[in-house]
Parts: C-alpha cells; sequence; structure tokens
C-alpha cells in the first residue's frame, strides 16, 4: 500500500501554515474553517504522490498541492451556496456558518491563494503550473454551470452527463497528478498519460460519489443523503432510470423531480426505489468500474516503476470500495 501518511501530515501542517487566521478575521475565518474540516484531501495527496513516483522529492511539488487543494475548497464554498447545503463533510456549511456574501469573498480569497502559491516556482516551472491551473479552473466553472444548466433541462443525455462531471471534477483530479509530474520534470508523454489516468479515476470518482449520494450511510457520508434528489440533480442515477425504466417509472421521476416538498423524506425513498428497481443503481456500479479500467489502461503507458503502478492501481480500487 502506498504510505499516505506522510503526504497527509506533511500537507496539514503546510495547510494549517498558509490558512492561519489573520486580520480581516471575517475573511480568513471561513479559510480556515473549511479546511480545518479535513476530507480525503484526495488530489494534493495525489500531486505529491505523482511527484515522488516520477523520482521527484514530493516535497518540491507541495506548494503545488495546497493549490490544489484550496481551489478545491474555494469550489465547495461557492458549490454550497449554490446548492443551499447545510453540511460539508458533516458540519456546518461556511455560508451556514456565516453568511452567503463571506462565503463568496472567503473563497474568492482561497483561490488568489492558491495562484500566489505557484510563485514559489521558478518562471519556467511557474508558467507551466499557471498555465494548467487556469484551463482546469475554467474548465470546472464550465462544468458547474453545466450542472446548473441540467436542473432545468428535460433532455439532457448520458453522454453530456459525463462531460459535466468530467469538467467539474475530474480535470481537477487530472491536474493534480499531473502537476506533480511537470515539477519532477517527468517527460512530456508521461504528464500527459498521468493526466488522463486521473481524469478517468475521477469520473469514476464522481459516479461513485453519486451513488453514495444516494445509497451512502449518513452517518459516514458525511454529507446529506439525498441532497441530489433534494436538489433535482439529473445524475447518472436519474438519467439512466429514465431512460432504461418504465414509462411510469419515467414519468413519475419527472413528477418527483418537479417538486420541492417541505419535507423531502418520501421523495427521496421513492426514487431511491425506482433507481434499484429499474437497474439503474446496477449500471451505475458498472460504469464506476468501466472508468476505473479505463485509468488503469492508460497506466500501462506510463514510465514508472511496476511497484509504482501496482501502487496506483490499488489506490484507485480503495477509492471505488470507500463508503463516504
Amino acid at each position: 500500500m502506498i504510505p499516505l501518511e506522510k503526504y497527509s501530515e506533511a500537507l496539514s501542517q503546510k495547510l494549517a501554515a498558509t490558512v492561519s487566521v489573520k486580520e480581516p478575521e471575517q475573511l480568513y475565518g471561513p479559510v480556515s474553517y473549511i479546511v480545518s474540516l479535513g476530507g480525503k484531501r484526495l488530489r494534493p495527496i495525489l500531486t505529491l504522490m505523482s511527484c515522488d513516483f516520477f523520482s521527484g522529492s514530493y516535497e518540491k511539488a507541495m506548494d503545488a498541492a495546497i493549490a490544489v487543494e484550496l481551489f478545491h475548497n474555494f469550489s465547495l464554498i461557492h458549490d454550497d451556496i449554490m446548492d443551499n447545503a447545510p453540511l460539508r463533510r458533516g458540519q456546518e456549511t461556511v455560508h451556514e456558518k456565516w453568511d452567503i456574501n463571506t462565503g463568496i469573498l472567503s473563497g474568492d480569497a482561497m483561490l488568489i491563494l492558491a495562484y500566489q502559491l505557484f510563485e514559489n516556482y521558478e518562471p519556467a516551472l511557474f508558467r507551466d503550473l499557471a498555465k494548467l491551473f487556469s484551463k482546469t479552473a475554467l474548465q470546472v466553472c464550465e462544468g458547474q454551470q453545466y450542472d446548473v444548466d441540467f436542473e432545468t433541462r428535460d433532455d439532457v443525455t448520458l453522454p453530456e452527463y459525463i462531460k459535466m462531471i468530467d469538467y467539474k471534477t475530474a480535470v481537477l483530479i487530472g491536474a493534480a497528478m499531473k502537476m506533480g509530474a511537470i515539477v519532477a520534470g517527468a517527460s512530456e508523454s508521461c504528464t500527459e498519460h498521468i493526466y488522463d489516468f486521473g481524469r478517468y479515476l475521477g469520473i469514476a470518482f464522481q459516479l461513485q460519489d453519486d451513488y453514495l449520494d444516494a445509497f451512502g450511510n449518513p452517518e459516514n457520508f458525511g454529507k446529506q443523503v439525498g441532497g441530489d434528489i433534494i436538489a433535482n440533480k439529473k445524475t447518472f442515477l436519474y438519467l439512466t432510470a429514465f431512460q432504461n425504466g418504465s414509462k411510469k417509472q419515467a414519468d413519475e421521476l419527472v413528477n418527483l423531480f418537479s417538486i420541492e416538498p417541505k419535507d423531502p423524506s418520501d421523495k427521496i425513498e421513492t426514487v431511491k426505489r425506482i433507481f434499484q428497481t429499474s437497474g439503474a443503481s446496477e449500471a451505475t456500479k458498472k460504469e464506476i468500474i468501466h472508468y476505473t479500467e479505463k485509468a488503469n489502461q492508460v497506466l500501462e503507458k506510463i514510465d514508472i516503476s511496476s511497484e509504482n503502478k501496482e501502487a496506483l492501481r490499488e489506490f484507485g480500487k480503495s477509492l471505488m470500495a470507500r463508503t463516504v
């Protein structure tokens, strides 16, 4: 297994130093708060791991890793505002604990702090990292807009949905790994392949997240189970059930996703039942496996040791077996 502890401990120390609370406290307090909630820190760990596996010192990639984590948390603050989400990692979201204006401004500050960290690299590295970061950040915003648009569209297709989660989630995972490879001085071919590996794994990761949103254990998941259903989000589960289920099931889904009951518990349970009886839940699990296998196929093209390839395969497998 990959010794993730060494990455996590180093990340925690650097994060604490980067987001320490200072004046104005109303701006930096929420930044420190959301980072302190922890989470999987998957993306910065992948940056450090990628640098390590290409024979670079992982400490050299620390600033890039922290930038990735700050950007990810910036997007979470704004996503939670847009989704009106009450919980993040089992705790109050920033806009609930403070207010919406504070959440917007603190998120903006996190984005700027992320860019500042690239200034610690030499000019050529700064250029390559900032260029990748800017492209990725814009794609994440595009993915978020697609996500918002899909809430009011009745003709969303499965390929459109995959593109949305690719942009909203997967490209940042791919970029996180590519940044580590760039800092380590890996070849252009290897940086592209590790990007593709991360991207495919990211699609599988998001599909798993969608599945857990409906069928996860609320005590472990850390977010409101059924949140996507409450928000009328047309996830892979919804689209597959609509496409493959009976006309009665499709009509019932359309009706359920047009209402916002004060108590959504009955709506959530009915939708989950349709997801299961239509075969959508099983189809989603198969799609998770499909993209995990695509990631493993591109992994074979990367010039790293067989031991490191196996470690990345095991890492991907552990992500797909998660319950949180």
